[in-house]
């Protein structure tokens, strides 16, 4: 923390998701991390090595997480992946319908950030359409039917759902804190190995930068938010606080419920209670980065929709996404990576459920396309 006074907390926590988000989006940009293509490469070719750029990034952000954590700068307690209550019905159902709105709308969330920023007018659509979605799930008609039926199915753990807080509980072995670190070095180790025992993966470094910034910037969100943004005392409610979050609490990295409250940002712009989030400044950043990497390197090309088939799949994505991001408490980044940094039951059910659905909608289209050959 720097100081007592949150206002002033305020330029430092949404400038700093702002810059790591722009190394994001350039980085993202360069090595084409993409978590749809990772699946699509690995469903239509057998091709596994975006896929290991994307288990890379949990590497490195899991170790990362674990080590600030271990340091005592951060409490994932405080964040919104690891409550008692795991909405088990919501992360599966919101995670298979992300899926299927990312194959649909050629890419996830920051991917959909990405290619704003080098000019593709498809995905900007995809972002309108997904933030209105995302909206509505967050406090319209869609809101209704996830708290009201989604939600209703949930299991209340005695712990926080994450797994060292369980192991902790169901054992007497170690602490809590022993479990965070030793499960990071097991996890993170095996998924490292996975990933350098492939030669094609090691031949590029491309592989390498874009898993190990996007893990890193994880990382640095978790610092953000919970260090640089935490008030222990908010002078205003004598309450602990994080500053400048829409959740209210510590966050890192996810980009569905942000473009939601951009758009609500910038239609209520005279609205003096609204104001620039560390998620709204996060999408911004991503954007911002992509373009001045497109724009560096010439790559920054206009591009429209084919037909209408493929408006109308673009469409349908971004509003799949719009609603299973938000039910799902999270993307392939806020519950792919930022979510699985603290080891929480519902992001692994939400990473298992995306692949699931977007590989399952992967293969319908190869399927009819097939067919209508």
């Amino acid at each position: 923390m720097i100081g007592g006074n949150p206002a002033a907390l305020v330029p430092y926590v949404t400038g700093g998701a702002f810059i790591l988000a722009f190394i994001f989006g350039a980085v993202g940009n360069k090595t084409h991390f993409c978590t749809m293509g990772a699946v699509s490469d690995w469903v239509n070719m057998g091709e596994l090595s975006r896929l290991r750029m994307w288990l890379l990034a949990i590497a490195v952000a899991l170790l990362g997480a674990s080590a600030i954590q271990a340091a005592g700068l951060v409490d994932y307690s405080k964040s919104i992946y690891t409550s008692a209550n795991l909405t088990w019905l919501s992360h599966i159902v919101g995670g298979l319908v992300f899926g299927i709105g990312m194959t649909l709308g050629s890419g996830c969330g920051s991917k959909t950030l990405i290619r704003v920023g080098a000019g593709n007018l498809k995905s900007l659509i995809v972002y309108v359409f997904l933030g209105i979605a995302a909206y509505m799930t967050l406090r319209g008609i869609l809101g209704a039917f996830r708290v009201g039926v989604l939600e209703k199915a949930v299991i209340t753990l005695p712990a926080g759902q994450d797994l060292p807080s369980l192991l902790a509980a169901a054992t007497t072995s170690a602490s809590k804190a022993t479990w965070a670190v030793a499960l990071a070095l097991i996890v993170a180790g095996a998924l490292l190995a996975f990933v350098y025992a492939s030669r094609q993966f090691r031949s590029d470094v491309n592989y390498t930068l874009g898993g190990v910034v996007t893990g890193l910037v994880v990382v640095g969100g978790w610092f953000v938010s919970g260090v640089l943004g935490h008030v222990a005392e908010d002078p205003n409610t004598l309450q602990e606080a994080f500053v400048a979050t829409n959740s209210g609490r510590m966050e890192s990295f996810s980009f569905v419920s942000p473009m939601a409250y951009t758009l609500d940002y910038l239609m209520l712009w005279t609205d003096k209670s609204k104001m620039i989030t560390y998620g709204i400044a996060s999408g911004l950043g991503v954007i911002a980065g992509s373009a001045a990497y497109a724009l560096a390197t010439r790559t920054f090309r206009w591009e429209g929709f084919r037909d209408a088939a493929d408006t109308a799949n673009h469409v349908i994505g971004g509003m799949l996404m719009g609603f299973g991001g938000i039910t799902a408490l999270g993307c392939t980044i806020g519950q792919g990576i930022s979510g699985l940094s603290t080891l929480a039951l519902g992001s692994i059910l939400t990473f298992v459920a995306i692949i699931a659905g977007s590989a399952a909608t992967m293969k319908w289209q190869y399927w009819r396309m097939m067919r209508q050959g």
